[in-house]
């Protein structure tokens, strides 16, 4: 009777949580991504959320709900790091993609762990890595792969990591840190079929002060390290393929974007003069609404735990995206 009893209640729990009406005003977040579910009609939203257990602090991840993009309810927790699992500190930019009937989480593992001296001055070399985790459903509950690793290379201090299939291929894309470059760069690696693992070798695909809007960090008294942030592919309706990702423009976090040449993953990539967003906000995805409306969301400001998600009505030009008007 006791265990119906608490069985009841916790469901309870889970449709009061699930019934809070918020906007995006009311929800703290870094690096939104939002994934259409069509066959509910719902936006799913993931945020980071750790949490902490005996003084040691976890990674996880909350999800919110909404039908409009205006009201949401949450959030429900749908995923916390294993205790087993080779890196266990706090999850970044989290991103959920729907492949081959199954959802995938891509993020953003952090450590305490330093495996080589830093520089004077300079952040702390520290284990940070993308791994993949799948579930049945997007609300989860999202599991690790067998060997609980990550899918960069320990060697590499990554992040940011997101999914593109090509011919059937499937690959991950994502950010070696300018902490380890000083100029960060965007890396490409192959993913076996079910996305257990990476394979073979890395390859680069450019340097974030290639683009010549980028600019460095720090002053030109100190070695100039350049960010690359929040990559994120997209096919345009000419078939052009072009990435968004983030840097810093004269101190202010902002999305710029590249084009592949050949129209394949692989490049050689080249960078668009102007950024889509240069207002102290970035990390961005792209995504289409179930009316077909195509959408940006991005965080903003950059700092000072005034991080909100915001809506853009976003423009396929055929060569290039354009930025509209904020979706209020």
């Amino acid at each position: 009777m006791k265990r119906k009893l608490f069985l009841f209640l916790v469901v309870c729990m889970a449709i009061q949580v699930w019934s809070q009406n918020l906007t995006l005003k009311d929800i703290y977040i870094r690096d939104p991504f939002i994934l259409p579910v069509a066959e509910e009609g719902v936006y799913y939203m993931y945020a980071s959320s750790p949490t902490k257990e005996n003084g040691v602090t976890y990674g996880g991840m909350v999800a919110y709900k909404s039908k409009d993009l205006k009201t949401w309810t949450g959030p429900v927790r749908v995923f916390d790091v294993p205790r087993d699992n080779g890196l266990t500190g706090t999850v970044w930019a989290p991103e959920v993609h729907l492949y081959n009937g199954k959802y995938y989480l891509f993020a953003t593992m952090n450590s305490d762990i330093v495996w080589k001296a830093p520089k004077k001055g300079h952040p702390a070399y520290i284990h940070r890595a993308t791994q993949i985790y799948w579930a049945d459903r997007p609300e989860g509950p999202f599991q690790a792969f067998e060997n609980k690793q990550p899918h960069t290379p320990m060697g590499q201090m990554c992040l940011d990591g997101t999914l593109w299939v090509e011919n059937g291929v499937p690959y991950m894309i994502y950010c070696h840190e300018w902490v380890e470059m000083m100029d960060g760069t965007m890396e490409l690696v192959e993913l076996k079929p079910d996305l257990s693992a990476s394979v073979g070798q890395p390859i680069r695909l450019f340097c974030a002060s290639a683009a010549e809007w980028s600019t460095s960090l720090n002053g030109p008294e100190v070695e100039p390290t350049y960010v690359t942030d929040g990559c994120f592919l997209y096919r345009t309706k000419t078939g052009k393929l072009l990435m968004i990702w983030s840097s810093f423009k004269k101190g202010s976090y902002a999305i710029g974007i590249a084009e592949s040449v050949t129209g394949k993953v692989f490049g050689p990539w080249r960078q668009q003069k102007d950024p889509l967003f240069e207002k102290d906000g970035g990390h961005g995805m792209i995504f289409k609404t179930f009316e077909g409306e195509l959408r940006l969301v991005l965080h903003s400001p950059n700092g000072g735990g005034l991080e909100r998600a915001h809506l853009f009505e976003l423009e396929d030009c055929g060569d290039t995206l354009k930025l509209k008007g904020e979706v209020k």
